[in-house]
């Protein structure tokens, strides 16, 4: 990670208030983007997926600027 826990919840905080139980998530998973080969990244029409087991799911469609 580029930047350590503290620092990014340090960071949010100033924006929003975290409650216990959030979540924050960060990175790239593995397998996708510059990893692949060839490299693949998010395009219109795509959608990204969070889950995590007894937290649910969200699901975020990807649209062209």
């Amino acid at each position: 990670m580029i930047f350590e826990v503290e620092h990014l919840v340090r960071y949010i905080s100033q924006y929003l208030t975290l409650y216990p139980g959030d979540v924050v998530l960060t990175g790239t998973p593995v397998g996708v983007g510059m990893g692949q080969n060839p490299p693949r990244y998010l395009a219109a029409g795509d959608q990204v997926r969070a889950w995590g087991q007894g937290l649910g799911e969200q699901r975020n469609p990807v649209s062209g600027a």
